[in-house]
């Protein structure tokens, strides 16, 4: 959609090099649409992105060799090796005028060829302060913040559920993501298959897509399901892209992940006013509050979260609290607006442009 990009104004380029759905396409395209109502000049670039983005087109970055009308470099804000790479290759291959930024979500030793990626930015970004300690460079935490509007509690819970398709009659709680073993989607299974065995007012909802190499997973998890007599309290509906409406029709979240970059999922379900039980990985520690809006386990036993699990099954009064205390805790400290605010800092901080020129107050 080159039509929509006015060069002059075109401060950012936000690279996708991913073509299949991911937690960082997803942040991207939140962020982009806020972003440039800020005033930011911002444009995406590569595939697996919705057609409503503003995208550079493979005949147009040409026009990149000219600099805005402020004369000052562009801002290619990366987040993945291959986009480090793309931008490295655009600045000192194609002599593009560019600034280098990186965001960083992982939390585990960088291989040389990383580390030395990393080094050649002009700045550096971690999503959790778990992902700057691995970090061996200078580097600022800007974490992920949630579109409190999108992602909000429904006006009628049971119409919520009716509209996914689910029992109004049936309190639920859900998994979201994709189904394979790293999600920890058979470690929610064998919680639910324990905790739902005396609680027949309550269902599992398993949301997401197994790529084709984690379909025998998924094939193997369901049959472990049935032979548990499970098959019609703990379902798989698929991927969706409307994911809003499946957190607005459910009563409890778990995130069982056995690893994870950031996570947005707690923070998805939370601002729609759920309570959320999460492993001790990625940034969730740092995302759900003990005991407030919900629990961080202490280890991966399906036990522990089945405990857990039902003990916010089994009491309405202390789930009722926990949703709205989840709700209060988004709206003060994750709202998206506070990423963008930070991100245009670190823009005008690397490009040498004033804040002012980047960013005007988000209206929400």
């Amino acid at each position: 959609m080159t039509r929509t990009i006015n060069f002059d104004e075109l401060i950012v380029i936000a690279p996708n090099f991913k073509k299949r759905l991911s937690g960082v396409t997803s942040t991207i395209v939140q962020l982009i649409p806020l972003q440039r109502a800020t005033g930011l000049g911002i444009a995406a670039i590569g595939a697996g992105l919705p057609d409503s983005l503003p995208k550079l087109g493979l005949f147009s970055w040409w026009k990149l060799y000219g600099l805005p009308s402020d004369r000052k470099p562009r801002v290619w804000h990366a987040r993945r090796n291959t986009e480090m790479l793309g931008g490295l290759v655009a600045r000192h291959i194609f002599r593009l005028p560019l600034k280098l930024v990186f965001t960083s979500a992982s939390q585990r030793k960088h291989t040389a060829y990383t580390k030395w990626l990393i080094r050649q930015m002009d700045a550096v970004i971690a999503t959790s302060q778990k992902t700057a300690d691995y970090l061996e460079v200078p580097n600022t935490v800007v974490m992920h913040g949630i579109d409190t509007l999108r992602f909000c509690p429904p006006a009628d819970k049971p119409a919520a559920k009716q509209s996914v398709g689910l029992p109004t009659d049936m309190k639920i709680v859900g998994c979201f993501g994709r189904v394979r073993a790293q999600k920890g989607t058979d470690l929610f299974a064998d919680a639910m298959i324990i905790a739902l065995k005396d609680r027949p007012d309550w269902m599992a909802v398993i949301a997401g897509r197994a790529t084709e190499a984690h379909q025998q997973f998924q094939n193997e998890l369901k049959r472990h399901i049935s032979d548990a007599g499970m098959e019609d309290r703990i379902i798989f509906v698929g991927e969706h892209t409307d994911i809003e409406r499946w957190y607005q029709a459910i009563d409890l979240f778990v995130a069982p992940q056995r690893w994870e970059g950031f996570g947005l999922t707690p923070l998805e379900a939370m601002a729609c006013a759920v309570p959320v039980i999460a492993t001790d990985v990625g940034a969730f520690a740092e995302l759900v509050e003990e005991d407030k809006t919900g629990h961080i386990l202490a280890d991966f036993e399906s036990t522990t979260m089945a405990e857990k699990v039902s003990r916010l099954m089994d009491d309405d009064a202390l789930r009722a609290n926990m949703a709205q205390a989840s709700r209060d805790h988004m709206e003060c400290h994750f709202p998206i607006v506070g990423e963008v605010r930070q991100l245009a800092q670190i823009y005008a901080d690397v490009s040498g442009r004033e804040l002012e020129t980047l960013y005007q107050e988000a209206q929400q």
